[in-house]
């Protein structure tokens, strides 16, 4: 392997965009090749983000040898299938979050990155922001307490037009694209809930618009919601019995945040690197270049947990997809 890791981006929508936007600031990544099935598309992307080649097919682009890793930015009902695809291809894999639509297709894709010995991670960018890996240090060295309440939502009001978020056919709804950050959240400081109880809207497609949500803890809970409804602050707070950390918002992208303890505040500022998407590619070329299988900041079975955590909320509200059947 090379001293830059080349990358191929498969699927080439809006969140590629920001993908490419911020590999292009690394100087240890290059945009090798990216791939949509509509070929001047690709064409178009590739002079935008100076990728040295382009394809009219996913499959082309992963028989292409000088590609190390691929990025996966394809609707969420595609995910499991391409990446399975890639890794066959002997390519490492970084796919966009949800990793699949549930925890069977989460479960082949490891199995696959296993057999064939291949880096798999998933796209959870906001677990390797500095903000966030400073909070979950002060969380774990007890400096607010032990935990008891935990608060983070996310809700925007989307365009009817974007048919990936309302339609059910792409793995569309609250909780598979936004959900999934809250919950995150949840799970990253609490853990995994003794029980989830949640309520939801749908869209005429059956697809959730937004959901609330309760994780019941022995000794904590988490209050979490999500929504294309309307719009949220976008922020989050982490209680304990000494104190509460205050996420600035929006807190998935979390740049700063304070540290309360009664009347004294302790501000944080930690800048993120571009967008923000910066710190998982540095994540991923660290990785490759020790020949990791994994990462051990989101690793596979933080992956498999939070998507049980996604079925389980799926489950309470009766949210059934045509790959659950």
């Amino acid at each position: 392997m090379s001293t830059q890791i080349k990358w191929g981006i498969i699927g080439l929508g809006k969140i590629a965009q920001k993908f490419a936007i911020n590999l292009l600031l690394l100087d240890t990544a290059e945009l090798e090749a990216v791939a949509s099935r509509d070929l001047a598309k690709s064409e178009a992307f590739a002079k935008i983000y100076d990728a040295k080649k382009f394809y009219g097919s996913y499959e082309a682009l992963l028989q292409d040898k000088f590609i190390d890793i691929v990025y996966i930015a394809t609707p969420h009902n595609s995910h499991a299938q391409i990446t399975m695809l890639a890794l066959e291809h002997k390519k490492a894999v970084l796919c966009e979050k949800p990793f699949a639509i549930n925890k069977q297709q989460v479960f082949k894709m490891i199995e696959a990155s296993k057999k064939h010995n291949m880096f798999l991670m998933e796209a959870l960018w906001t677990r390797f922001l500095p903000a966030i890996k400073k909070i979950k240090s002060i969380v774990e060295n007890g400096e607010i307490g032990e935990i008891k309440y935990l608060n983070a939502d996310f809700s925007f009001k989307a365009n009817p037009s974007i048919q990936r978020i309302y339609d059910k056919e792409l793995g569309g709804g609250s909780i598979l694209d936004i959900g999934i950050y809250p919950i995150f959240l949840a799970y990253l400081i609490l853990g995994m809930p003794n029980k989830i109880i949640a309520k939801a809207h749908f869209f005429e497609s059956g697809a959730d618009s937004q959901v609330s949500i309760i994780f019941d803890y022995k000794n904590a809970q988490a209050v979490l919601f999500s929504s294309f409804n309307s719009n949220s602050k976008r922020e989050a707070k982490i209680s304990g019995t000494l104190g509460e950390i205050v996420i600035d918002s929006p807190w998935n992208e979390a740049s700063s945040f304070a540290v309360v303890k009664g009347k004294d505040e302790e501000k944080f500022l930690l800048p993120i690197m571009g967008t923000g998407f910066v710190h998982q590619i540095i994540e991923c070329n660290k990785s490759l270049k020790k020949n990791l299988t994994e990462s051990p900041l989101w690793s596979h079975q933080n992956s498999l947990e939070l998507i049980t955590l996604l079925d389980a909320v799926r489950k309470e509200i009766c949210l059934v997809y045509a790959e659950d059947l």
